[in-house]
């Protein structure tokens, strides 16, 4: 089993793929980037970096494994952790240990891991297709210095028979000269004008950006898949009171976890307007506030109405149970 591989998978899907007893790794978008110096356009993606403190299991890569192999949910963590011990040995016994289209680790004299990503793969699917270029410096001729240039260079000398009978050419050299000076500086202050109009139409389409990414609602989807149901030690950190008792359910539809409590209890809203016995279940691992469908305590009938809401209401939606 080739590991890396289901990692590399779920980077283009998620921001967070943690490997159960090695750590995570995590994604960030960044936007695109010109370098005025060498004039190479960067496309936006995905950076990638390693966190070697978030080992627990969170059911992705086991899931998703699971169903790529088409093995049980135990047998995928147990081949997960034969390769985490030998990914661990070669840490220990060679300089670095290289994850293909991921980045390489190695182990320092201090015992910690040094992560340098790999920059071939663009995580970022919005940016499909696109790749980094280099343009070609745009030359501009000043046409004022070159005349003026041409005219160091060849005098005009103006008998006095011609300023008799040709005395007006003169004043047209000097006109053409104001002429060509004039359209010059129009082109210069249509440049001038062109430019802060890009800067400002850029600036503003950054602030937008930055209040989308702000005021957007985060959700954060344990298990894509549907799977045998894993069976977890929930723990809450929440000082508000749940609005479920879990004395008396142990099987919870999860239909979402959110940052931000008022989305939750905003979700909780939309359900219950649904016909949903929905509530609050309180805060995950991660801080996250979890809101359930509904809640059982027979197995059979929280197995079917998973499997109801998945047709019908969201194919995000999976079991927790609680011993």
């Amino acid at each position: 089993m080739v590991l890396e591989h289901y990692i590399s998978d779920l980077l283009y899907r998620y921001n967070c793929v943690v490997v159960p007893g090695f750590g995570a790794f995590l994604t960030q978008k960044n936007s695109a980037k010109i370098n005025m110096v060498t004039n190479t356009f960067s496309a936006p993606n995905k950076s990638i970096v390693f966190n070697r403190q978030l080992i627990s299991n969170d059911g992705l890569l086991v899931s998703y494994v699971s169903s790529a192999e088409k093995v049980s949910y135990e047998t995928a963590l147990v081949e997960i952790e034969k390769q985490v011990k030998t990914w661990q040995e070669v840490l220990i016994q060679e300089t670095s240990l290289h994850l293909k289209n991921i980045g390489s680790l190695a182990r320092n004299h201090e015992d910690k891991i040094l992560f340098q990503p790999a920059n071939e793969t663009n995580y970022l699917t919005s940016s499909f297709g696109l790749s980094n270029f280099n343009s070609i410096p745009v030359t501009r001729e000043v046409l004022k210095e070159e005349i003026v240039e041409i005219e160091e260079k060849i005098p005009f000398v103006i008998s006095p028979e011609r300023r008799e009978t040709r005395g007006f050419r003169p004043y047209l050299k000097y006109a053409a000269i104001l002429m060509l000076a004039f359209s010059t500086g129009v082109t210069g202050y249509r440049a001038y004008q062109q430019k802060n109009t890009n800067e400002q139409v850029a600036r503003q389409d950054a602030e937008e950006f930055v209040n989308k990414q702000i005021q957007e609602a985060t959700f954060f989807d344990l298990s894509p898949l549907e799977l045998p149901t894993v069976t977890v030690e929930a723990t809450t950190t929440s000082t508000a009171k749940p609005a479920i008792n879990k004395d008396e359910a142990t099987h919870f539809i999860i239909a979402g976890a959110f940052r931000v409590r008022g989305n939750a209890d905003r979700k909780i809203e939309q359900l219950k307007a649904n016909g949903f016995n929905a509530g609050y279940y309180g805060t995950n691992a991660y801080g996250l506030h979890m809101v359930t469908f509904d809640s059982y305590t027979n197995a059979n009938d929280a197995l079917k109405a998973l499997r109801e809401i998945k047709r019908t209401q969201s194919k995000d939606a999976w079991l927790l149970t609680e011993k």
